[in-house]
């Protein structure tokens, strides 16, 4: 009995009857581990720890952890991909007298994971991963505002993944929903720790959004090149600035909503609870009024993405630039009046339904504005359909379809028709996969140049393009139609006579040959570094672009710039190419010195959350004061930064000339 009380005082509810359930959870923990382990195993096989340490964990360069965003966001889209084929393979076959290959609560765990992971951890992070990549670029600026918020930002990011995917491995994932829904995400319903695993993955990694929103906008308001106004800022900049405008004021509402569910859960109170006295739909309400400003959050920056695409796929100047931005802001501001068409079932009356109807139909306006000036655009430009004006295409008639979709739900009547139905899954996914992952792809082929040093395959990425949008197709199409027939979301079991099978079935092919696209995109990383000597970006403007990010090499450098560039109109490098501008000057920089303080945030982050999850109650204020200390001792440090001279930045500048010049004989 004492040997009882000592462990649970130490561990908690950890214990051994934690571990996977059943063969398929076991193979998704053997994954996360094996996979850890292989990983570990080859950096310490090349004898690669300190470069590791020294050149990437503790940079505070936006480029370096940019990318750790993006592998972070694609490795996790691995994750939810996986996820998304369990759930419609189930679907096919679970019919009738046949159960299927998952039982009830894993195949629930399973719709909660993937909706977490595509949302927080994929879609975010591709949109975190782009912007640290791009903007300060764009913007003529050789860094972020505040370079350690940003580094601990990514870390929290990343201590939220690493929860995530720890309940692979310890207990479980919640089966609440994606949205976690009080009453079925309050202890009574819930008991086992996959909902707190979920509230404090999405606890940490939006406290790490709500800085990078803070930090980005302040980059853009203060860090931008001389002569650069607002009016002269690149469509994508603009795009970003929304949206973090968005998740300045969005997220806090997150945070104090899960604030207010972890303590329902841990310490007893009822702000959610309707038998003690709280209410559900008080719930509802704040995760809908950040939740529908976060679909914005990730929509407007791939609006800027497409912009900045079509622009130099079509060599002309983006049409309709002043319109542009007010449909931005149009945007912004009306995302915060639409939160309520996500329960128009709720019985809240008809005034109040048909306000939020007419607000939900009105911002299409400002998205088909864009739509049409993308469209304007290319109308008569000299069009190159290379595999990022491709994935263009495919978000055209994707988010079109989607688009439609919504205004049909924006009406009160039809809504109360679909609503929890799989009609509102297909509408979403085409929005947000259709509008925002596509934009993505796109960014990533558009900019993996400038990053890396050399272009990505370009028949591969065609061939992941066409997989991805006639699977997407055919994936979803369907659940337009079972949602009509009376199909409900998380379903995964249903009775032969409805005759839904063929169509999950269909859906299922549409889930392989997206699987396909999967793979074709990892076939093309692969065959692109091994190919990357015949694919060298050797002008640094290897599509030939408008904006200030192609004016450096490829692959960009740490200093970003040999002089900060001065600004004088829109498109200045365009402007400076077509006036034979080339003369190079250097100055002296001033950079952000590596920290690891920064990993050490996201380190002890990740053990406050583990050890609440598991009510290990005594690591709590160890972990807490240590992100206090670590915070207090990085404060203290009086230089954080270090002085670039402009012999040196000459140097390293005839250097990366005299690389191109080797590369440019190895090629010739």
């Amino acid at each position: 009995m004492l040997l009882g009380h000592v462990a649970f005082a130490l561990l908690g509810r950890l214990g051994w009857n934690q571990l996977p359930p059943n063969a398929i959870a076991y193979g998704g923990a053997a994954m996360v581990v094996g996979g850890l382990l292989a990983v570990a195993g080859l950096i310490t096989y090349l004898h690669r720890w300190k470069w590791l340490w020294k050149e990437w964990l503790t940079t505070q360069d936006p480029k370096r952890i940019g990318v750790m965003y993006v592998i972070v966001a694609l490795i996790m889209l691995l994750r939810g991909a996986a996820d998304a084929f369990l759930m419609r393979a189930q679907q096919s076959v679970s019919v009738g007298s046949n159960q299927g290959f998952l039982d009830a609560s894993h195949f629930q765990q399973i719709v909660s994971a993937h909706g977490t992971i595509m949302i927080f951890f994929v879609a975010m992070g591709l949109m975190f991963g782009l912007i640290n990549l791009v903007l300060p670029l764009q913007l003529g600026a050789r860094d972020v505002a505040f370079p350690f918020m940003n580094a601990s930002s990514f870390w929290l990011f990343f201590a939220g993944m690493a929860l995530v995917m720890a309940s692979l491995v310890l207990g479980d994932f919640s089966a609440a929903g994606w949205l976690a829904y009080p009453p079925l995400s309050e202890l009574k319903y819930s008991p086992t720790v996959g909902v707190d695993y979920w509230i404090w993955a999405l606890q940490i990694s939006g406290i790490g959004s709500l800085l990078s929103g803070i930090n980005f906008m302040v980059t853009i308001i203060k860090m931008r090149a001389p002569g650069m106004s607002l009016m002269k800022m690149p469509m994508f900049a603009w795009s970003v600035m929304g949206s973090m405008a968005l998740v300045a004021f969005a997220f806090p509402i997150l945070t104090v909503t899960l604030t207010l569910l972890a303590l329902d859960r841990t310490i007893g109170t009822h702000f959610f609870t309707a038998g003690g006295g709280g209410n559900a739909m008080m719930y509802v309400n704040l995760i809908w009024a950040w939740g529908h400003p976060e679909v914005y959050i990730l929509v407007l920056p791939a609006f800027g993405i497409w912009s900045e695409v079509v622009a130099t796929f079509s060599r002309k100047a983006l049409f309709g630039y002043t319109s542009m931005v007010w449909a931005i802001w149009a945007i912004v501001i009306l995302s915060y009046t639409v939160w309520l068409h996500h329960f128009f079932t709720m019985g809240a009356g008809a005034d109040v339904n048909a306000f939020f109807g007419i607000t939900t139909a009105v911002i299409a306006v400002p998205t088909g504005v864009k739509i049409f000036n993308w469209l304007f655009t290319m109308y008569r430009g000299r069009i190159s359909f290379r595999s990022p004006m491709l994935w263009f295409m495919g978000f055209v008639v994707i988010f079109t379809i989607g688009g439609v979709a919504g205004v049909m739900m924006s009406v009160p009547a039809i809504d109360y028709q679909v609503h929890n139905s799989l009609f509102l899954i297909a509408h979403f996914h085409m929005m947000i996969i259709g509008g925002v992952v596509f934009a993505f792809f796109s960014g990533l082929s558009y900019w993996f140049p400038k990053i890396f040093g050399f272009r990505l395959h370009e028949g591969l990425g065609k061939v992941a393009f066409w997989f991805w949008s006639v699977g997407f197709i055919v994936a979803f199409t369907p659940l337009y139609v079972l949602g009509l027939m009376g199909a409900t979301r998380r379903l995964d079991h249903y009775d032969a006579s409805l005759g839904w099978q063929p169509l999950f079935i269909v859906a299922g092919i549409g889930a392989a040959l997206i699987g396909f696209g999967v793979a074709a995109q990892v076939a093309q990383l692969v065959v692109s570094i091994l190919l990357r000597d015949s694919n060298r970006d050797l002008t640094g403007d290897p599509w030939n672009g408008r904006t200030l990010e192609w004016s450096v090499p490829s692959p960009a450098p740490f200093y970003s710039f040999t002089k900060q560039p001065v600004v004088q109109v829109r498109d200045q490098f365009w402007a400076d190419k077509q006036a034979k501008k080339s003369h190079k000057e250097y100055e002296d920089v001033l950079l952000p010195k590596n920290s690891g303080w920064s990993v050490a945030v996201g380190a002890l982050a990740f053990t406050f959350a583990f050890c609440l999850v598991w009510h290990m109650y005594w690591v709590l204020p160890l972990a807490f004061v240590g992100v206090v200390v670590t915070l207090v001792v990085r404060s203290m440090n009086d230089e954080p930064e270090y002085v670039l001279t402009a012999r040196e930045v000459e140097k390293l500048d005839q250097a990366q000339a005299r690389k191109v010049k080797e590369y440019e004989a190895i090629q010739s």
